[in-house]
Order: structure tokens, then sequence, then C-alpha cells
């Protein structure tokens, strides 16, 4: 790979971020509720299976309920 001078590598920095495309407000917003969701969702699942695995290990070993 050939080396750049840096003044090349800003002006293609420049023109590779002029073709992203940014989401706007009501996708940032939209999709940071959507992921506050899963994590709740995500946290009852695992705190569910949690109690349920605990539950079955103080059986086993006689700890009582």
């Amino acid at each position: 790979m050939a080396k750049k001078n840096p003044a090349e590598f800003a002006r293609e920095v420049r023109r590779e971020v002029a073709k992203v495309t940014w989401p706007t407000r009501k996708e940032t917003t939209i999709t940071s509720g959507m992921v506050f969701v899963m994590v709740i969702a995500a946290s009852l699942f695992f705190l569910a299976v949690d109690q349920v695995l605990a539950l079955g290990v103080r059986t086993i070993l006689g700890l009582g309920v």
C-alpha cells in the first residue's frame, strides 16, 4: 500500500464523510426506544431464567424453598 501525504488523506476522508447518510432525529429516537425496549425484555427474560435455575439448584441441594 502506497503512502499518501496527509493533505491527500484528509481530502479522501472528507469525500468519504460526504457520502455518509446520517439518520434523522426521528429515526434516532425510534431506534433508541427500540433498543431500550429490547434491553428491558432481555433483562426480564434472564431474570426469569435465573429464578428458575436458582429454584432448581435449591431443590437439588435440599436447601428448601
